[in-house]
C-alpha cells in the first residue's frame, strides 16, 4: 500500500469485501500461523461465502472479524474500511453527515460507525506514562450555550491536554480545574521526575511537591516562553496549545458542537492522528490490529 493514499489507490487496494477480509486476517492472525486447535504451523484458506478461514492441516475455522466492530454489522467491510481511511486521511475529522453521504448509509448507521472508529482510535495505542518534558494545559470546548470566553465559560466541557516534547499527546475530560483533579490526572499520566510546563493557573502549584520539575509561563504578563536555568529547559506550552487550536477549529467546522458524553472519543481521535504522523498504511494497519 502506498505511504500516502489517494481515493483511487484505496479502491485499488480494497476493491471488494474479500480484499478487506484478507487484510483483517493478515494483520490480526497472518495467513500462516500456528493453528489454535491442532498446533500445526499451517496455511489458512478463505472459506467461500463466509467471513472465515480454514486451517489446511485440520480444517479448524478462524473468524478474523469475531470480537471486532465488524462482527455483527450488516454494513459491508469495504464501507467500514473506507470510513476508517477517511478518519486517517482527514486532518479535521469526519462528521456523521459526511459518512452518511459518502457511504450511502442511514445517519444512525453513520453516527454509530463514527463513534466506534473513534473509540478504536482512542484505545489503539494502549497506555504509556509521559516522561521527559511534558506540557500541560486545560481548555474549554463544545457546548451549545453562549457564554464568556476562557475559564468558566457556560455550557462547556473541561478538557486537559498533556504533550510530551518529541513524543505523544494525551487528552481527557475533567470535571473541574481544582488542585485535587489536576494533581490526579498528572500523577496518573506523567512520570515523576519529569519536567512540566504549565500556565499560571494556581492549581498547578502543587506539582513541585510531587517530584516534578515545574516551570510556569505567565500568559497574563504576556510571557510565552522562558529559559529555566535550574532545569536547563525552555518552558512554554506551544505544542499543547497548538493541539487545542486545531481541535477547536476542527470541531467548529466539522461537527459544530460535541456533547460531553462523547468528548473523550473525539479527543482520542485527534490525539491518535497527532501521535502518528507516519505513513497512512501504518496507521491503517495499527487500527486493524487494535480491533
Amino acid at each position: 500500500m502506498p505511504s500516502k493514499l489517494t481515493v483511487k489507490q484505496f479502491f485499488a487496494e480494497f476493491p471488494d469485501d474479500e480484499a478487506c477480509l484478507n487484510r483483517v486476517m493478515e494483520v490480526r492472525y497472518g495467513m500462516r500461523h500456528a493453528c489454535g486447535k491442532c498446533g500445526v504451523e499451517a496455511t489458512f484458506h478463505k472459506i467461500t461465502g463466509r467471513r472465515a478461514f480454514a486451517c489446511a492441516a485440520c480444517g479448524d475455522h478462524v473468524y478474523p472479524c469475531a470480537g471486532t466492530i465488524f462482527q455483527d454489522s450488516r454494513t459491508s467491510l469495504q464501507s467500514w474500511f473506507y470510513a476508517i481511511y477517511l478518519f486517517i486521511a482527514t486532518r479535521h475529522g469526519v462528521s456523521g453527515k459526511e459518512l452518511e453521504r459518502t457511504l450511502g448509509v442511514t445517519y444512525k448507521t453513520a453516527w454509530r460507525m463514527g463513534q466506534q472508529i473513534r473509540q478504536l482510535m482512542t484505545t489503539a495505542d494502549g497506555f504509556a506514562m509521559l516522561k521527559g518534558h511534558v506540557e500541560l494545559d486545560e481548555a474549554y470546548v463544545g457546548g451549545r450555550r453562549p457564554g464568556k470566553r476562557g475559564r468558566g465559560a457556560a455550557g462547556k466541557t473541561i478538557v486537559m491536554g498533556m504533550a510530551e516534547r518529541g513524543g505523544k499527546i494525551a487528552a481527557q475530560t475533567i470535571p473541574n480545574v481544582k488542585k485535587e483533579t489536576l494533581r490526579g490526572v498528572v500523577l496518573e499520566n506523567v512520570e515523576p521526575g519529569s519536567i512540566v510546563s504549565t500556565d499560571e493557573l494556581i492549581s498547578y502549584g502543587l506539582l513541585t511537591g510531587d517530584g516534578y520539575k515545574h516551570g510556569t509561563v505567565k500568559h497574563g504578563e504576556k510571557e510565552w516562553s522562558y529559559y529555566d536555568y535550574r532545569h536547563d529547559a525552555v518552558h512554554n506550552t506551544n505544542r499543547v496549545e497548538s493541539f487545542w487550536k486545531l481541535f477547536k477549529k476542527s470541531i467548529a467546522s466539522t461537527h459544530i458542537h460535541i456533547s460531553a458524553k462523547y468528548a473523550d472519543r473525539y479527543l482520542g481521535e485527534f490525539a491518535f492522528r497527532s501521535n502518528h504522523r507516519v505513513m497512512e498504511n501504518a496507521m491503517f494497519d495499527l487500527l486493524i490490529a487494535a480491533l
